[in-house]
């Protein structure tokens, strides 16, 4: 029998993105499997249910997972969404494996073979599977938005009849994929643009984009790609210098974020009392604690007349390139594991066991296991 993939309705509170889209339906279907979909599940999206000539249309959720083999996701299933889920069947979307214990004990309880695609080595073989990098784009763009919208001064120079406007101020605390495309945004709009990183790789990367590298003397680089946590000493180093950099700003734009662990504080208290009257921070690591310590996730708070924005899920404020990008994620990581209609995967091939999240009745990543406590 043909392997049957199904998406569902994402139901998580403003999550507007869809696993699937017409082009990977598609490219799914020339694969030789069979498509099952929950009616209007591309709708927030902006993809209608005759766009996808190649899917059934079910009514709901159960319907669409009915006798499903592989089961496409973009954020974590719910307590309800898993006893839909068909028992041994695979998996795969962002499903945040650091969160919860329980959802974890639920999924092994059903035998489903999950995959989470935070857990994606980062290799060169894996750059086109890396949904992190392709959200986190849209999540940079996004912000460099959000602070062009809400700051009271131009981006760019202008020359009026008035005379002469300097154009904002712009720092971008945190060098990767989001950070960089938060970058090349504020850049493309006009403003004069600072960057930080402490990761030294960064310092070329931020300054191919035309922004100004600020150098604080801490370096962090770490494991896959990531900074490393930094020790008390570093921190008190790197906010010492960069807190003269922050209050120079129109704008603050914080990334930095290090996985399965709540984000780093970078710019405190202190650093928002000293920075310009009317100034914005946008924080986009708000949905891990964020990185301004007077962060509220999902809020707009005011401090010393600082406007400091939490934006939560913000590749959905932009859902139909988000899920363009998404969709194409999966398709690259499932497509050379299915032929003739069939689903194998090489439980040896260093993508497929370092993305594996949950076999055979339990968690198998060491990583979640540890922190979780059930190494």
């Amino acid at each position: 029998m043909s392997l049957t993939i199904a998406v569902a309705r994402e139901r998580g509170a403003g999550e507007s993105r869809v696993a699937l889209v017409p082009e990977t339906a598609k490219k799914f279907a020339a694969l030789g499997a069979r498509l099952r979909m929950e009616q209007s599940a591309g709708v927030s999206s902006h993809f209608l249910d005759p766009d996808y000539a190649d899917v059934a249309m079910q009514p709901g959720i159960a319907e669409a997972y009915a006798g499903a083999g592989l089961i496409l996701r973009v954020t974590p299933p719910s307590t309800a969404e898993i006893d839909a889920l068909p028992d041994g069947s695979v998996l795969i979307g962002l499903l945040k494996p650091y969160e919860s214990k329980a959802r974890l004990a639920a999924l092994n309880a059903k035998r489903i073979t999950a995959f989470s695609l935070e857990l994606l080595p980062r290799i060169s073989r894996a750059q086109s599977m890396d949904a992190l990098s392709s959200q986190g784009a849209c999540a940079g763009y996004q912000c460099g938005l959000i602070a062009a919208a809400r700051c009271t001064k131009f981006f760019p120079m202008l020359t009026t009849a008035a005379g002469t406007i300097r154009p904002a101020r712009v720092l971008v605390i945190g060098a990767g994929v989001a950070g960089l495309q938060a970058i090349a945004t504020c850049k493309r709009l006009g403003a004069m643009v600072e960057a930080y990183d402490v990761r030294a790789a960064a310092r070329e990367q931020i300054e191919s984009l035309g922004a100004k590298f600020v150098d604080t003397g801490v370096s962090a680089d770490g494991a896959g790609g990531y900074a490393r946590e930094l020790t008390a000493e570093e921190k008190a180093a790197q906010a010492e210098k960069l807190a003269k950099a922050v209050a120079a700003a129109d704008v603050v734009i914080t990334t930095a974020a290090i996985p399965g662990k709540k984000a780093p504080v970078i710019v405190t208290r202190d650093m928002v009392g000293r920075m310009k009257y009317g100034a914005i921070l946008v924080d986009m690591a708000a949905e891990s604690g964020g990185n301004c310590e007077l962060t509220q996730p999902g809020e707009h708070v005011i401090a010393n007349d600082v406007n400091i924005h939490g934006p939560l899920n913000l590749p959905s404020r932009m859902p139909t390139h988000a899920s363009e990008l998404y969709a194409k994620n999966l398709y690259n990581f499932l497509s050379p594991w299915i032929k003739d209609g069939k689903l194998a995967f090489d439980w040896t091939d260093e993508v497929v066991a370092g993305t594996l999240l949950c076999r055979d009745g339990a968690t198998v990543h060491p990583t979640v296991k540890q922190v979780l406590g059930e190494a």
